[in-house]
C-alpha cells in the first residue's frame, strides 16, 4: 500500500511539472505524463524483482546490488538522470545554447530536431504512420524512430507538440536496458562484475546524454543489452550460472531466450540495421571463441585483430584513390565505408584551420592515424576547460569528457587483467569483447571524422559491451591499472599545456609532432618501469 500511494503521488507531481513546461493544454499533459510516470514505476519495480529473482545468481561476494530493491534503485536512478538532463536541456538551451535552430528549440542535436519536427508533421497529417519508412521523410535514414515518435504524438499527444514525450520513452528504454545487461553479465560471470557493469551503464555521461535526447542511441543501447541477455540465456538454458542446478523447464527457458533475441534484433533492424549486423558479428564471435572443439589461442585472436585493424588503416589511407571495390555485397559496403570516411575527414579538415595546418605538415599516410587517435581522445578533456564556448556547453563538454577519460583507461587496461587472471574459453571470450569494443571505437573515430559529437555518439551504441570489459577490468584491477592512469595523466597534462599556450599564449608551444613523441616516450618509460618492478618483485624469495 505504501508503494502504491508513493507511486501515485509522485506521478501526479512529476506529471504536472513536465506538463507545465511544454506547449498544449496543461490538464491533458498532466494526465498523460502522470499516467506514463505511474506505468513506469510499476514497470521498473516489476523488472527489478524479475531480474534479480529470475537470474538466480550464486555468489559468495558482496555486491552493491544485494536484492531486488537495490537493483530497482539503480534502474530508477538511470531513468531519472536521463529524463532530468533532457528537461534541463529543453529549458536552458534556448538561452544558454548557440544561436542555431535546434538549440533555440531545446534540442542538442540537429538530427533529433529535424526528425522530431517531421514526426510531429506526420502525426498531424492524414498519412499512415508506416509512411515514415518511405524516402519522402529524409530526417530518418531507416524510419523506425520516426514512426515511433509520430505514433506517440498521434495517439498520446494529438493536441500539441510535446518534445519531452520522445525523451521520456528514450530515457525509460535506455534505463530498462540496464536490467538486461545485469542479467547477462550475472549469468555469464558473477554478480560482482554485473553490478559494476550496471553502474557504468547507468552513470556513463555519454549514455545519459543520449538517453536524454530524441535520438536512436538510447533504444540501440537497450536493444544490444537485450540481445546479450537473450544470447546468454540461450547458451545457459538448463543451468544456473556456474552451478549444476537445472531449471524446472529448460525448454521454456530457450523459448524465452529466442523471444528476447527476436525482439532485440527486430528493434535494431527498425532503428539501425548496421548495429544489428554489428551485434550479430559480436555474438557469432562469442560462439566461436567459446566452442569446445577447434579452440583458438588468444595470441591468434590478437594477430587477427591486428590484421583487421591494419586493413582498416589501409582502407583509410587509400581515401584519395577513386578505384571502386566492386559491386559485390562486400564491395558495396567497402565503397560506402570509404566514401563516408572520406567525407567526414573532409568535414573535419574544412572546419578547423588547425587541422588543415597539421595535414599540410604531415605525410599523407599519417593522416588516417591522426584521425583515429584524435577521435579516440574526443571529447578532449583539456580542451573542454579551455576552448571558448557557452557556460552550458562547457559544463556539458566537461561532463562528457570526464566520463570518457574515466572509462578509457579501463578499456586499455582490460587485456592486461584478462591475460593475467583468466585461461581457456573465458580468456578468449573477454579478449574477443575487448577487441570488439576497440574495433568499434576506432571505426567510430574514422566514421565520425574525430568530431566531438558524432564520434562519441557512435561508440556509445556499444556501451553494454564496453561496460562488461571495463567492469571486469575494475573488479580484477592491480598495479597495471595505476600505470595506465599515470599514462593518461601524462597525456592530459601535456595537452593542457599545449591548449593553454595555444589560446592564452602562456609558455612555449612544442611542435605537435614533438609533443606526441614526448607523450609516447614518457608512456613507454612508465610501462617499462612497471614491468621491471614486477620482474624484480617476482624474483624475490
Amino acid at each position: 500500500m505504501k508503494f502504491h500511494l508513493l507511486a501515485l503521488s509522485s506521478s501526479l507531481l512529476l506529471g504536472a511539472g513536465l506538463s507545465a513546461i511544454q506547449p498544449g493544454n496543461f490538464f491533458i499533459g498532466w494526465l498523460l505524463f502522470s499516467f506514463l510516470f505511474l506505468l513506469t514505476q510499476y514497470a521498473i519495480r516489476s523488472t527489478g524483482i524479475h531480474t534479480y529473482t529470475g537470474t538466480q545468481v550464486h555468489t559468495e561476494r558482496k555486491t552493491l546490488i544485494t536484492d531486488h530493491r537495490s537493483l530497482i534503485t539503480v534502474i530508477t536512478l538511470a531513468f531519472l538522470l536521463r529524463l532530468a538532463l533532457g528537461v534541463a536541456l529543453y529549458v536552458f538551451l534556448p538561452t544558454g545554447g548557440y544561436e542555431n535552430a535546434q538549440n533555440q528549440a531545446g534540442y542538442v542535436f540537429y538530427d533529433s530536431f529535424r526528425r522530431d519536427a517531421q514526426a510531429w508533421e506526420l502525426a498531424q497529417s492524414d498519412a499512415p504512420i508506416l509512411s515514415a519508412f518511405n524516402k519522402n521523410f529524409y530526417s530518418d535514414q531507416y524510419g523506425g524512430l520516426l514512426a515511433f515518435s509520430a505514433a506517440a504524438y498521434r495517439f498520446l499527444s494529438p493536441d500539441a507538440h510535446r518534445p519531452l514525450l520522445p525523451v521520456f520513452f528514450g530515457a525509460l528504454t535506455s534505463a530498462l536496458g540496464l536490467a538486461f545487461l545485469w542479467m547477462a553479465v550475472a549469468r555469464q560471470w558473477d554478480a560482482k562484475v554485473a553490478t559494476t557493469a550496471a553502474w557504468i551503464y547507468a552513470l556513463f555521461p555519454e549514455s545519459i546524454l543520449m538517453g536524454s535526447s530524441q535520438m536512436r542511441e538510447p533504444f540501440l543501447m537497450a536493444f544490444v543489452a537485450m540481445a546479450l541477455w537473450g544470447f546468454v540465456k540461450w547458451q545457459t538454458a538448463g543451468r544456473v550460472g556456474s552451478s549444476s542446478e537445472a531449471y524446472r523447464d529448460p525448454y521454456r527457458d530457450q523459448q524465452l531466450a529466442w523471444l528476447w533475441l527476436i525482439l532485440s534484433f527486430a528493434g535494431m533492424l527498425l532503428v539501425s540495421p548496421v548495429v544489428a549486423l554489428l551485434t550479430l558479428i559480436i555474438l557469432a564471435g562469442w560462439t566461436w571463441v567459446t566452442r569446445e572443439h577447434g579452440r583458438v589461442s588468444w595470441i591468434t585472436l590478437a594477430a587477427m585483430g591486428i590484421v583487421f585493424l591494419a586493413g582498416l588503416y589501409l582502407l583509410a589511407w587509400g581515401l584519395e584513390r577513386d578505384q571502386p571495390f566492386g559491386t559485390s555485397p562486400f564491395g558495396i559496403v567497402m565503397n560506402w565505408f570509404r566514401e563516408a570516411i572520406k567525407w567526414d575527414v573532409h568535414q573535419l579538415e574544412r572546419g578547423s584551420g588547425w587541422i588543415q595546418k597539421l595535414f599540410r605538415e604531415m605525410p599523407e599516410w599519417l593522416r588516417p592515424l591522426f584521425v583515429m587517435v584524435y577521435g579516440i581522445t574526443q571529447p578532449v578533456l583539456p580542451a573542454t576547460f579551455i576552448e571558448p564556448t557557452t557556460p552550458l556547453f562547457r559544463a556539458l563538454y566537461i561532463f562528457r569528457s570526464i566520463g570518457w577519460y574515466a572509462l578509457v583507461p579501463l578499456l586499455f587496461y582490460a587485456p592486461f587483467a584478462i591475460v593475467r587472471r583468466e585461461t581457456g574459453s573465458t580468456r578468449r571470450l573477454l579478449l574477443w569483447l575487448t577487441a570488439a569494443s576497440w574495433t568499434w571505437i576506432i571505426i567510430s573515430a574514422l566514421r565520425g571524422g574525430a568530431d566531438s559529437w558524432d564520434n562519441p555518439r557512435y561508440r556509445v551504441m556499444l556501451i553494454a559491451v564496453q561496460a562488461i570489459v571495463a567492469a571486469y577490468a575494475w573488479v580484477g584491477r592491480d598495479r597495471w591499472l595505476v600505470r595506465w592512469l599515470i599514462v593518461e595523466g601524462i597525456f592530459v597534462l601535456v595537452f593542457t599545456q599545449w591548449y593553454v599556450s595555444r589560446y592564452f599564449k602562456i609558455g612555449g608551444q612544442l611542435p605537435f609532432g614533438i609533443m606526441i613523441a614526448l607523450i609516447l616516450v614518457l608512456a613507454a618509460l612508465v610501462m617499462a618501469f612497471g614491468w621491471w618492478q614486477d620482474r624484480k618483485r617476482n624474483s624475490l624469495p
